[in-house]
């Protein structure tokens, strides 16, 4: 009995201790009573009813081992029946919809992909058209555009640079008013810049040639402006739209976020595309006697153009109105982010802190961009080699615009498959982006060193081999990822502005690369730019974090931490070392990564959030309750209003409460099934 009731051996206290009934003091009493539950990890009942939300099973396996943390055999192993699963269950959907309605996958796609990307659509195709047209007007306009007789060499220029010196201003003033004002306005201000200036790139004319050429570069800048802010407006909203706003549980962020954006980037690529085709077709109609063959006529030159440039405008001004009655809700995650920071305006904390904390981050994304667009201009160093070797007849538009053409499929071909696998987490955004740089490097270097022989007869095709190989991987890499990372490694208060700062350093490689060429050889061309590869691939490596299978709404909770000077605390998988890059780990950010501390961390944010929002008593509290049911489980709900375990009313309860406060229209609501499948499924 004495062992039952677990006491100490009598004996005399030591001189000078007074005796207590249950004997002299060991320093092991705490082993005599009941195990106390800990406040700072979750117990198995927490573990249980917050499985779902806390370890997901596209994330976590059975036993809640985060994927990251896996041995690479089982990590593969596990990404590997994600993505099985994900993908049968996306087929199913898709035969379904055909069962249904045959058209329908083609619907799903215009509005998930082409409507995101329409401004991208249009730029692309316009400032593709500004590259094919400047031969077109060399070959008319000969005094003009190609001896300058008439029209000075400066201002000829000035059509390449201030249309770039456009796009960087919109860039970075475009991302400052979307953080500031709203995506919404800025959305619908890059549309309306856009008509406005193909308006005048329509119109452009002047008294002389120099006249017309002053204004049709100034109408470029204008341009420019309006294309420079669709870089950080359309891919904040595409991300921000991909998070399901008031979702507990993002599983389609985590899995398709980045897939969502590329889709909308590379119709930059269709608009090549289809400008190939118009200006193609446009030359071959109005060009009389020779069809699209030299000689060509003035009047061709002024159809061509202009008509080439009025087609697009009819489409930016349907963009003006689809933007201002259509997408009233673009803003809608900006507008949260800020109301719990207590932001009103530009949030100069925000951007403050982003420099103080993601620096390194910042770094990579701008010159990651900047290297990147030295390629993208430099890619054009092949075209017009191998055209002039293999081509009957080289100073036909038509056959460089054919070759055009086929490059623009090849581009497409590798902005598709960089969609395809930009959310793998085996693979994702940071081996594509150091991979493109890698095989972009190696296809300038190798006819670097040997350019007389891959420029002749002998060695020509391994030479065009190498341009397409270097167009593919130059849109399955780097191209895709910089416009991807610039947005989803920063916070939402600057995201845009983030995202519009990098693409106005990697706009600057571009404007480099077009004074550069104009002063050295072919030659000395393909001896340069092949270290610009070589640089992106070192700095994707140190500087780049890989957010590939990362919760952009964890990526918010970390930020949050940050804001309120406790980055310490925060535990949880974005500073996990496979979300950091090495000079973050170098510099010991994710030396506070702890899944169990975090797990409970977790539950208590969750239980801020839910009685923030039963704290509200308008409308609007009560259409966010009934957005999170899908996630909120019975059980859940109990746990943060202190019911007992299985208390099914609970929530049905509290949803008669939000609805008779927000409705005069009374009806009791019914507890959905899935709740109830949820419920069961948690006990």
């Amino acid at each position: 009995m004495a062992n039952l009731l677990r006491r100490h051996k009598e004996h005399d206290p030591p001189i000078g201790e007074l005796p207590v009934p249950h004997g002299p003091e060991t320093g092991r009493e705490h082993e005599h009573y009941p195990a106390q539950p800990s406040t700072s990890y979750a117990t198995d009942y927490e573990r249980q009813i917050f499985a779902h939300l806390l370890q997901p099973d596209d994330s976590y396996t059975p036993e809640g081992v985060y994927w990251a943390d896996l041995p690479f055999g089982e990590r593969f192993k596990f990404v590997n029946k994600v993505s099985r699963q994900e993908s049968r269950k996306e087929w199913s959907s898709i035969w379904a919809m055909i069962k249904k309605d045959p058209l329908s996958p083609f619907a799903w796609y215009f509005r998930n992909s082409v409507l995101p990307g329409a401004g991208l659509l249009l730029e692309g195709y316009v400032l593709f058209s500004i590259g094919n047209l400047t031969p077109l007007f060399g070959d008319v306009w000969k005094s003009c555009w190609s001896t300058y007789e008439v029209c000075g060499k400066n201002w000829v220029a000035s059509v390449t640079y201030l249309e770039i010196i456009g796009i960087m201003f919109g860039q970075t003033g475009v991302g400052i008013i979307g953080d500031w004002i709203g995506r919404r306005w800025g959305l619908i201000q890059d549309a309306v810049i856009m008509f406005l200036g193909l308006l005048l790139l329509t119109g452009s004319w002047g008294i002389t040639l120099q006249g017309w050429v002053i204004l049709y570069a100034f109408s470029l800048f204008f341009y420019g402006i309006g294309v420079g802010g669709e870089y950080p407006i359309t891919a904040t909203s595409s991300m921000e739209n991909a998070v399901a706003a008031g979702k507990l549980s993002t599983r389609e962020d985590r899995l398709h976020r980045g897939r969502k954006v590329t889709l909308a980037f590379l119709m930059q690529g269709w608009g090549q595309f289809f400008n190939q085709i118009v200006l193609t077709l446009l030359l071959v109609i109005f060009n009389r006697g020779s069809g699209g063959e030299p000689p060509y006529s003035e009047f061709a030159a002024q159809y061509t153009f202009r008509i080439s440039f009025a087609i697009p405008a009819i489409g930016t001004l349907w963009l003006v109105y689809y933007r201002t009655y259509k997408m009233k809700a673009a803003s809608k995650h900006l507008e949260k982010a800020k109301k719990k920071a207590n932001v009103t305006g530009y949030d100069v904390k925000s951007l403050k802190t982003t420099f103080s904390h993601f620096g390194g981050r910042l770094f990579a994304t701008a010159s990651g961009w900047f290297f990147n667009d030295v390629f993208f201009y430099g890619n054009k160093l092949f075209q017009s080699s191998f055209i002039n070797v293999i081509s009957d007849n080289p100073k036909s538009l038509l056959t460089t615009w054919n070759w055009n053409l086929v490059n623009v499929v090849v581009s497409l071909a590798g902005y598709y498959c960089a969609a395809l696998f930009i959310d793998n987490r085996m693979y994702g955004r940071k081996n594509m982006q150091q991979i493109g740089f890698l095989v972009c490097f190696l296809a300038f270097v190798i006819p670097a060193f040997k350019y007389n022989y891959y420029t002749s007869p002998a060695g020509i095709h391994s030479f065009q081999a190498l341009y397409f190989l270097s167009s593919f991987f130059n849109q399955f890499g780097p191209n895709a990822v910089t416009f991807l990372v610039a947005g989803e490694v920063y916070p939402t208060q600057v995201r845009a502005s983030a995202h519009g700062f990098s693409a106005m350093i990697g706009k600057s490689g571009a404007l480099l690369a077009s004074v550069l060429y104009n002063y050295i050889d072919n030659q000395l061309k393909f001896l340069i730019v092949p270290w610009f590869g070589l640089a992106g691939m070192l700095v994707t490596f140190i500087w780049l974090p890989d957010t590939t299978g990362l919760d952009l709404k964890e990526q918010e909770r970390r930020w949050q931490y940050i804001l309120e000077g406790r980055p310490e605390d925060y535990h949880g998988i974005a500073i996990h070392p496979q979300h950091l890059s090495l000079w973050e780990r170098w510099m010991g950010v994710g030396k506070s990564y702890h899944p169990g501390l975090d797990m409970k961390a977790k539950i208590r944010d969750l239980r801020a959030e839910w009685e923030e929002k039963r704290a509200a008593s308008d409308a609007e509290s009560a259409d966010i309750l009934q957005d999170d049911d899908e996630d909120m489980t019975v059980d859940i709900h109990n746990y943060f209003s202190g019911k007992p375990a299985g208390s099914t009313n609970a929530l049905k309860e509290e949803k008669l409460k939000s609805s008779s406060s927000g409705s005069s229209d009374l009806r009791e609501p019914e507890i959905t099934g899935e709740e109830i499948v949820n419920e069961k499924t948690v006990r």
